[in-house]
């Protein structure tokens, strides 16, 4: 009985990390590039009592043994990279990515953070930022008198500067990609963060090389699917309930072992 009461409170631990991954999910089902969590669980060591094809006689084994488990834990919390859907905003600076990739963005502390997001802006110096001011790379630099800014498929970012009657190329956004994206690091502010798991950034041009093509005056919203999220959490609260009763049980027999004496 002890034993059930130990795996009853795995259970519960469990469905509680589950509740707050799905809690996150649907907290962030507004902001842009963001990529929805998915946990998974593993079972934990067994107890053997007896083991499997142990000798029941001379001549024969048993077909089966007595393995009781001693219940569960959580294995990964795992980023799912699906596209989101493509919202529209009609601001020249917004880019959606459709496909594989990430801007990247120079941190403050000189470090290269990698995003989804592709809410643009400019700031006193004219550069390309994201929406904390951290300049986007590779750096690109807009002029005080530019208008009709376009950014094409491929990341060429032009504009018409001062009286001039022709676009004016000012630069190229260029994207990134990982061998493994669900081993980024998210660090928060739409940021991933490379390691050794994600695999070395490929860096390359929107729409080569199997990178994806950027579409201006959109962005990408979440991945995260209400219904299923919802769906999600009713189950993880019905897993949540079932341990606990678990454990009352386990109470309610060791409680009747006592009234015994």
């Amino acid at each position: 009985m002890i034993r059930s009461l130990w795996t009853g409170t795995s259970g519960m631990n469990a469905q509680q990390l589950n509740t707050d991954v799905i809690a996150n999910n649907l907290a962030n089902v507004s902001t842009t590039g963001f990529k929805k969590s998915k946990t998974d669980f593993q079972d934990l060591l067994y107890q053997t009592i007896k083991v499997p094809g142990s000798q029941t006689s001379a001549d024969t084994q048993s077909p089966t043994g007595i393995l009781v488990g001693l219940g569960v834990k959580p294995a990964a919390v795992t980023k799912v990279f699906t596209q989101g859907d493509l919202i529209q905003t009609e601001n020249e600076l917004d880019v959606a990515i459709e496909g594989e990739g990430f801007f990247q963005i120079e941190q403050p502390n000189g470090n290269t953070g990698y995003t989804r997001a592709g809410a643009l802006k400019r700031d006193s110096d004219g550069r390309l930022t994201n929406s904390d001011g951290y300049p986007v790379l590779p750096a690109i630099t807009i002029p005080d008198s530019s208008r009709q800014i376009t950014i094409g498929e491929s990341g060429i970012v032009s504009a018409i500067v001062g009286d001039d009657t022709e676009q004016t190329e000012l630069g190229t956004l260029e994207l990134a990609t990982f061998t493994n994206n669900a081993g980024l690091s998210a660090i928060g502010k739409n940021l991933f963060q490379e390691t050794a798991a994600s695999g070395t950034a490929t860096i390359g041009t929107p729409g080569e090389d199997g990178f994806g093509t950027l579409l201006q005056t959109f962005l990408e919203g979440s991945n995260v699917n209400i219904v299923e999220e919802l769906a999600s959490l009713i189950t993880t609260q019905r897993a949540y309930e079932i341990n606990s009763k678990t454990i009352q049980t386990s109470d309610e027999m060791m409680q009747t072992t006592n009234n015994l004496i």
